[in-house]
């Protein structure tokens, strides 16, 4: 783990620790992203370290240090972990400094990171999603990956309560918007990969890679297109195949839908050939989206 409070790096679980007067412990007032660490390489690390610093701007936290900086003692960290397989989770949040709700007492933002060791393989088994009852964050902080996910944690009960992976949120057009921790996207009949536009929601980097490699799919015929745009819930639920995208799952299909089935009820061919190609990509794709770690 890493903390600018201490000033370093400690390899020592019980050292590893965040003061209770932080903002971002007893206010909320912190952001945070995760990179994956695959065979010794971050994956995606500038795309999630760009993300982090445009939420930390949105939430009006400076950040202790310059971006390249930051960069550097994420690489350091996983570098004094020696974990090859997992992730790097990071925050920055507003500091400690006293339990008032403003924060002008927090003289230091904060910087912390912490490696997760993980070297369960992905699933790629078809699952459930429920439609979800608890109300989605408005644009402003859906855009937003602060640390304030309790929305998402009680979307996320709600599905398990219900025999579900994941809930899907509308938004309040009646549109369809993500899943408590991901990206959602379809495949219509006439084979386009259609996705929910990242305006009202949080802009997935898995997501967008997926897209990137998706047009692969399209010179090869397997896709008709791509489209970025509104989705409505009849549309989703007569795809061909839907899926759910993010660090955490990859690339995973869904074969049911509240009562709906999706498809033919099986995990979808373009589900799984965009899962196989994010899979390649973490682990032999283009230098910048892998980053070595020494």
């Amino acid at each position: 783990m890493y903390s600018s409070i201490f000033g370093g790096i400690t390899t020592d679980t019980a050292a590893m620790v965040i003061p209770m007067d932080d903002h971002m412990v007893h206010r909320g007032h912190g952001v945070f992203d995760t990179s994956a660490i695959v065979d010794g390489h971050l994956y995606e690390l500038d795309q999630h370290l760009d993300r982090i610093l445009r939420s930390a701007s949105m939430a009006k936290i400076n950040i202790p240090f310059d971006r390249e900086t930051v960069r550097r003692i994420l690489i350091q960290t996983v570098s004094a972990s020696k974990c090859k397989t997992g992730s790097l989770r990071y925050w920055l949040s507003a500091g400690p400094g006293d339990f008032q709700l403003s924060p002008s007492d927090c003289h230091q933002p904060a910087l912390y990171a912490i490696v997760i060791q993980d070297q369960s393989p992905h699933d790629s088994r078809g699952i459930k999603v429920v439609t979800s009852s608890v109300p989605m964050k408005p644009p402003q902080f859906a855009t937003m990956k602060s640390v304030n996910y309790l929305p998402n944690a009680l979307s996320k009960m709600e599905a398990e309560e219900n025999g579900a992976y994941a809930s899907i949120w509308l938004d309040n057009d009646g549109f369809i918007a993500e899943g408590p921790s991901m990206n959602v996207a379809f495949v219509t009949k006439e084979k386009d990969l259609l996705m929910p536009a990242f305006d009202r929601i949080l802009s997935g980097c898995t997501a967008k890679r997926v897209l990137t490699l998706a047009e692969g799919l399209v010179k090869q015929g397997k896709l008709h297109g791509i489209k970025i745009g509104d989705v409505t819930v009849e549309e989703g639920k007569k795809a061909d195949e839907m899926m759910l995208i993010g660090s955490g799952v990859l690339v995973r299909p869904v074969v049911q839908w509240d009562n709906q089935v999706i498809g033919d009820g099986k995990e979808g061919p373009i589900t799984l050939a965009l899962l196989t190609l994010i899979l390649e990509d973490m682990r032999s794709g283009p230098p910048a989206v892998r980053v070595p770690v020494p």
